[in-house]
């Protein structure tokens, strides 16, 4: 029998709410006809879908990044405020398409509003221009008598919309990003850049590009740039069609933090840099049935990929001492746990761990001890360097936990992604000083791990709910094979 531990008071840190963060980019379905469908029966008079609305809203994102993203580096915001009628049609370089500029900045807060979501701003520093960047700044939040400010007046917005979050440049280092530079010239840019939109409103938060967290890109980026943001940001998408491969890639999340975290504590302690610089996790998925390709993306998910998902939210809690925003890529259609048709949506099958650790994980991550069996990769004869990452990782938990209590110490939430493919796990959950009250289980599963949801059958992966049988300070309950489960305890003194 496997066995999961809990001591109360054996705490890694406070969980950030911003790691359930979304992101939107102006790429295939995502905006148009995803979030944004002018004319559209199901949308409002402002062109959002409400279904769309109806759907995110339990997801409880803190934070939305747009609009790129790949899209960002040859956006140039002008384009898309003022009238919709005057706005330009341009050619689309980064997914081969063309630009409507119907859904701006404007659009954009006032749908971050209507979520009741933090607004994070990714600028372009592929063809824009720090002036540029810059002017982005004033319009959204100056509040003097000047131009940019002015003209977001002019344009109906009379309040400052205090955009916190600014992220320098997206995948600077791809040869795939419009505008892509050096790690050296990366800085370079980038100093300029952070100088004047920090000039212009010291209140806002620097994000700089990162690549995977542990390559030297980073490295000089951090050494260069660190004294200048609070946030670097980590990039990573898994999957494979190897069902094992699939659930455990998301480790490469365990690795890039760690590595990561150690950079910037040397930088920092170097430097002398007083002020925290964290990680965020600002694009991360799983993409690889439309990897490649330059349009769409339209990935449809099974259920080995809702656990990969849950085994990613997992790393994030367990890391919540360095990675404070991680942004799920992307949030409708495009590689998204929600997809659209003009009728209607149905929810893809990551939608239901994000909506379950969101809505369930609690204040304050805990050093859970799990011993369960184990499991060792075969090699793999594929040579390409993304087949080789998980050369030396394992053996592997069949079990992943994280677990997370409230300040008070009277919830506990474990969340448990069994990742057998064949055999439930039956499993003690043993606390240290604490005893159970009442207990639930929400499970998400499927007849089996290829099991995708769809318009003719939505519910074939879904969310079952179950009490649980309680005794003292143990628990015994048992895990579906290939299943994520979310187990919320009450306790009592």
């Amino acid at each position: 029998m496997a066995r999961i531990k809990v001591d109360l008071d054996r705490t890694l840190g406070e969980v950030d709410r911003r790691i359930f963060g979304g992101f939107i980019e102006h790429l295939g379905r995502c905006i148009y006809g995803g979030i944004y469908e002018e004319g559209s029966p199901l949308s409002d008079e402002r062109g959002f879908r409400r279904d769309v609305l109806e759907a995110l809203k339990p997801l409880r994102m803190p934070v939305l990044r747009w609009p790129g993203g790949n899209f960002v580096s040859n956006y140039h915001w002008q384009d898309g405020i003022g009238p919709k009628e005057k706005r330009p049609r341009r050619i689309e370089l980064a997914w081969h398409s063309e630009e409507s500029n119907r859904f701006g900045t404007d659009e954009y807060i006032q749908y971050c509003r209507t979520l009741g979501v933090e607004p994070y701003i990714c600028v372009n520093m592929g063809s824009g221009t720090m002036d540029e960047a810059q002017a982005w700044v004033e319009y959204c939040n100056g509040t003097g008598n000047t131009y940019w400010a002015n003209l977001r007046r002019a344009n109906g917005h009379s309040e400052p919309y205090n955009v916190k979050y600014w992220g320098l440049g997206n995948e600077m280092y791809g040869a795939w990003q419009i505008g892509a530079l050096s790690a050296e010239d990366y800085v370079k840019k980038a100093i300029e850049f952070a100088k004047v939109m920090k000039l212009t409103d010291p209140s806002i938060q620097l994000v700089s590009c990162g690549q995977n967290g542990w390559n030297d890109w980073d490295r000089i980026v951090l050494e260069g740039l660190a004294r200048y943001v609070d946030f670097h940001s980590i990039h990573l998408y898994t999957g494979s069609p190897d069902y094992y491969r699939n659930v455990f890639e998301p480790h490469l999340a365990d690795k890039a933090l760690r590595i990561c975290q150690a950079l910037i504590e040397q930088v920092r302690y170097n430097q002398r840099i007083a002020h925290p610089v964290y990680v965020a996790y600002d694009e991360w998925n799983v993409w690889y049935r439309q990897r490649g390709r330059t349009s769409g993306l339209e990935e449809r998910y099974d259920l080995s990929d809702a656990l990969a998902v849950a085994t990613y939210l997992n790393v994030f809690v367990r890391h919540c001492q360095i990675v404070r925003i991680a942004n799920l890529a992307q949030m409708v259609n495009v590689i998204a746990p929600i997809f659209t048709s003009q009728e209607g949506l149905f929810l893809q099958t990551i939608y239901h761990p994000l909506r379950l650790y969101a809505e369930h994980v609690q204040e304050i991550a805990l050093d859970v001890h799990v011993d369960c069996e184990r499991f060792e990769l075969p090699p793999t004869d594929d040579p390409t360097p993304r087949a080789q990452r998980l050369q030396g990782f394992g053996p592997f938990d069949l079990l992943d936990v994280s677990a997370t209590r409230d300040a008070d110490g009277q919830t506990l939430t474990l969340a448990v992604v069994n990742r057998d493919r064949a055999q439930a796990i039956q499993t003690t959950v043993q606390l240290t000083d604490a005893h159970v009250t009442h207990g639930i289980a929400y499970v998400v599963d499927g007849p089996s791990p290829n099991a995708v949801n769809s318009f003719e059958q939505p519910k074939q992966v879904d969310v079952h709910s179950q009490s649980l049988e309680v005794s003292g300070s143990s628990v015994v309950h048992t895990f579906p094979a290939h299943s994520v489960t979310v187990l919320r305890l009450e306790l009592g003194a």
